[in-house]
């Protein structure tokens, strides 16, 4: 599943959205992000408040030899998110939240693959459930921040167009999934579901 997402918010609203501060990190609106690209993040830990910041999309984990494993990890399936190697340990302890204005799937049909774009009907921003890790190069010491975006089953909005969705989270699982002191595995599975599709709406692009 390689879904592309967009973000066409300026800063003060993404930042009276999800209570979080820029603290000089910013990424301009962009209308398609796609894997590989840099993602704009809320995280929190125990020493502040909410920060925005920017990750590499395709998580690498610490104990990759390389970067290339970050090809294959763009999405984590919520099913198994809290036991595969590659995400375990940043699922009980470096959470974040992904904004986005919605984002694209595609359609197989007799020509092709048709693109539909899913946002909220009221055009409000959402966040995807992400996780983070931190990986340095072994050869040149680089530092790289990295996250990748949990997938779940798509709901009725979705399903016609694509059986996978990304798990976009209510304003109050956000303060759930952001919690630091949070590490038991039940809590943080439970909201990983499919959304209400209710104020979703898709169209082909």
């Amino acid at each position: 599943m390689e879904t592309a997402c967009a973000v066409a918010r300026s800063g003060t609203e993404l930042e009276a959205q999800f209570g979080a501060s820029f603290d000089g990190v910013w990424l301009p609106p962009r209308d398609n992000i796609a894997p590989g690209s840099q993602l704009l993040a809320v995280r929190a830990d125990s020493a502040g408040p909410r920060t925005f910041t920017t990750f590499h999309w395709g998580l690498i984990p610490p104990w990759a030899k390389d970067r290339k494993i970050g090809y294959r990890t763009i999405n984590a399936r919520a099913e198994t998110v809290a036991e595969k190697p590659s995400f375990r340990a940043a699922f009980r302890q470096r959470r974040c939240l992904i904004p986005a204005d919605g984002f694209d799937e595609w359609q197989a049909t007799g020509s092709g693959k048709q693109p539909s774009f899913i946002a909220r009907r009221d055009r409000q921003p959402f966040a995807f459930a992400g996780l983070w890790e931190t990986w340095t190069d072994p050869a040149s010491g680089e530092r790289i921040d990295s996250t990748t975006i949990i997938v779940t089953d798509a709901n009725a909005v979705v399903r016609p167009i694509h059986d996978r969705m990304p798990v976009i989270l209510s304003p109050a699982d956000d303060e759930v999934w952001l919690d630091p002191g949070l590490t038991r595995p039940e809590p943080l599975q439970a909201l990983l579901t499919p959304c209400d599709p209710t104020p979703l709406m898709a169209y082909p692009v």
